[in-house]
């Protein structure tokens, strides 16, 4: 799956996910607190990496839940 543009690769074309107008890109919220700053280091997480995830068994659940 590509992205449909280029504002959704380049980290400070992106909207700031804070931005109190929904509009505000990265870039200008850094040059708002300071114009000095810079980026020195970006990681990226996949959604739901690193969560560790339960091997429930759902009728089990719910049959513990009709006994109590």
């Amino acid at each position: 799956m590509y992205p449909s543009s280029w504002k959704e690769i380049c980290l400070l074309d992106q909207t700031y996910v804070k931005a109190e107008d929904g509009k505000q890109t990265v870039a200008k919220y850094l040059e708002s607190v300071n114009k000095a700053l810079t980026i020195a280091k970006v990681v990226r997480f996949e959604v739901g990496e690193g969560m560790e995830k339960k091997n429930e068994d759902f009728a089990a659940e719910v049959a513990a839940q009709m006994n109590a």
